[in-house]
């Protein structure tokens, strides 16, 4: 039986970097994002590669969002989805009396509604064959304090805790639940910040940002049977911010 993983943002950066490594392996990718166009060039390109793969569009804006795309994948998957990478996210910054309602309603939305509907979808379905991989997407910035992280950390930290929650709850019947959790990564999404993202990244020990391969290492051995023992962990891949 083929595994199928499917990828939430997965058209571009880190995402796009999952899909192509773990259509590299042989695994069946469904990827999800807004942009057609874009993702019908992430499919185009991955089968070129001799990979599978096959997209399914949708902006993941609510819990009903979650649900289509659950059941959509385990459509394309011929009745199960083995790995979920939930990586589709926003990263606004700015202060705490900036932020208005709809701000914090976008953010929490995607960041934390949707990968706890998805979650809740597809664990019990991989939890029924013994058998299943979860790697959430959390960051640097929800394991400490900094100025204009309040709504992007503390979406993180919920994710983070999640994680523990899902692989106590999930972790039993065979389904392995861990985070990674980026540092500065160089990626279409974060251009925008220009000489910020250097600033940020020349923190830590390793003085530089990501490449999104670099990351999506770390989350394809949490997805694979390499990391079999590994349930509920945090993976920090951030240059060794978090460790000084």
């Amino acid at each position: 039986m083929t595994t199928t993983a499917l990828v939430t943002g997965g058209t571009s950066g880190i995402g796009r970097a999952v899909a192509d490594k773990l259509a590299q392996l042989g695994i069946h990718v469904l990827v999800v994002g807004r942009n057609v166009d874009r993702g019908k060039k992430t499919i185009a390109e991955i089968r070129a590669a001799g990979g599978r793969a096959d997209f399914i569009a949708s902006d993941l804006g609510d819990a009903a969002s979650a649900r289509q795309v659950a059941k959509t994948a385990v459509e394309l998957g011929d009745g199960h989805v083995d790995i979920l990478i939930n990586d589709a996210g926003i990263y606004p910054f700015g202060p705490t009396h900036e932020t208005t309602e709809e701000a914090f309603d976008k953010v929490y939305s995607l960041n934390v509604k949707v990968p706890y509907f998805l979650v809740a979808e597809l664990a019990p379905l991989m939890a029924k064959q013994a058998k299943g991989a979860i790697v959430n997407l959390s960051t640097m910035v929800a394991d400490y304090g900094a100025a204009g992280m309040s709504l992007y950390g503390s979406s993180k930290a919920a994710i983070n805790l999640l994680t523990k929650v899902w692989a106590a709850e999930y972790g039993p019947r065979g389904v392995r639940v861990n985070a990674v959790s980026p540092g500065p990564t160089r990626t279409e999404g974060t251009d925008a910040m220009g000489e910020g993202l250097e600033r940020l990244a020349a923190q830590a020990p390793a003085g530089r940002p990501a490449t999104p391969d670099e990351i999506a290492e770390a989350i394809v051995f949490l997805a694979t049977d390499r990391a079999s023992f590994i349930y509920g962990a945090k993976l920090a891949v951030d240059g060794g911010r978090t460790a000084v």
